[in-house]
């Protein structure tokens, strides 16, 4: 990376990171502490508090994606924070349930996941721009797995609203951060023509990626309804769980940082990405064997199995958003990543939703044969991939349009 690439890189791996650590500070305690509200003895009432932040940013995610194309990434990303901030705001300052919902779906409302990964493809080269989004990966783990260990001790001493507070905080970090620190917007891309959703609809390439981010978040909500209870059969009680997780996800981020990238430059990128699904495939057959034995399974298998799990899961993640900001014309690169990022939000709902039930109705063994089916269609749909060329695909300039219609 140029010194240019690595300051907007880690800037907005910063901003992720900022808003990501408000989020899951409150995720872990928030069903206990929101059952203290007024109207908070209603299970489905707390349930509809916490998940509604997922609709509104999936309801979001293209709109701002599309703006981010028409009127500029850092206005949509200020004032997707802008947005968060306040949101923080009001649930911080709820007195009931019903005020702390309409808090949570404005948090839910700024929804610049796509704004901020289509500037970070704007301002680095086709070459580097897995790293780039592996920064972003690496930056959201890192978080997810601080808030486990954070999470009880701030509740314990500032409750919920004061979490609420600090997550307002964080958000007006991430607008100094992009204030002061992220690089000015390209001036080429940034005065270019704005496209729309049609180039990113019939794009068969882009289709099968929305498919897929689709598939791996569905699957990864879905399988932790009965994971940890695997491990507790195993013999690892449920407060040292997070010793496993931190120990898969370390040890996967430094092998994929050893060899994903040194692949990619070398033009496996291919392979890497269909070796990543297949893995998923066998870490969810691995899990349905494990939830149908009699005795007590290992542990270190399954720690072993969520070492290839994360390692599968984190590649993936880093080469998706990629393969997107590189596969779609770039005057449409918001609208495209709020596609993306609409079907990974529509993926968590849909993993939490239906995994539930399948637990409810055919027990873990059906829930993690039902994971492997559907990574494997993912699997034989991402197939005929090919990934572009460091220069990208050829666009066709709207000279050559009737030309290319008529072959």
């Amino acid at each position: 990376m140029t010194a240019a690439e690595r300051r907007a890189s880690l800037s907005l791996a910063a901003i992720f990171a900022l808003r990501m650590l408000g989020l899951f500070l409150v995720l872990p305690v928030f069903a206990l502490e929101a059952a203290r509200y007024p109207g908070g003895d209603d299970p489905a009432l707390v349930g509809l508090a916490m998940g509604i932040y997922g609709l509104t940013q999936a309801c979001l995610q293209i709109p701002l994606g599309m703006a981010s194309d028409r009127w500029g990434r850092k206005r949509v990303i200020q004032g997707g924070l802008a947005l968060f901030a306040l949101g923080s705001l009001l649930a911080a300052w709820a007195p009931t349930l019903e005020w702390l919902t309409l808090g949570r779906a404005l948090q839910g409302g700024g929804a610049i996941s796509a704004a901020v990964t289509a500037f970070i493809a704007d301002t680095t080269r086709d070459e580097v721009r897995t790293k780039a989004m592996a920064l972003v990966g690496v930056s959201i783990a890192l978080m997810f797995a601080s808030s486990l260990v954070l999470a009880p001790v701030l509740a314990h001493h500032i409750g919920l609203s004061g979490l609420f507070a600090l997550t307002c905080v964080l958000a007006l970090a991430g607008m100094a951060v992009v204030a002061w620190v992220v690089p000015p917007e390209p001036p080429v891309l940034r005065d270019a023509a704005r496209g729309g959703l049609g180039p990113v609809l019939r794009d068969a390439a882009l289709l099968r990626l929305n498919l897929g981010v689709f598939v791996l978040h569905a699957v990864q909500l879905a399988m932790w309804m009965a994971v940890p209870a695997l491990l507790v059969a195993a013999g690892l009680p449920a407060p040292r769980h997070w010793t496993v997780y931190l120990l898969a996800l370390v040890g996967s981020f430094a092998v994929m940082g050893g060899v994903l990238f040194r692949l990619e430059r070398r033009g496996y990128l291919r392979a890497v990405f269909l070796v990543a699904i297949a893995l998923l495939v066998l870490v969810q057959i691995v899990f349905w064997w494990s939830s149908r034995q009699t005795e007590a399974v290992p542990l270190a298998l399954l720690g072993g199995a969520l070492f290839l799990f994360f390692l599968g899961f984190n590649t993936l993640e880093a080469s998706q958003p990629s393969l997107v900001s590189r596969l779609a014309p770039p005057q449409s690169r918001g609208s495209a990543l709020g596609v993306y990022n609409t079907l990974q939000s529509v993926g968590f709902f849909v993993g939490g939703a239906v995994g539930g039930w399948l637990v409810a109705q055919a027990g873990a063994s059906g829930l993690f044969m039902a994971c492997a089916a559907l990574t494997l269609v993912w699997l034989v749909v991402a197939w005929p991939m090919q990934a572009p060329s460091p220069q990208g695909p050829k666009r066709v300039t709207p000279q050559e349009q009737p030309a290319a219609r008529a072959r």
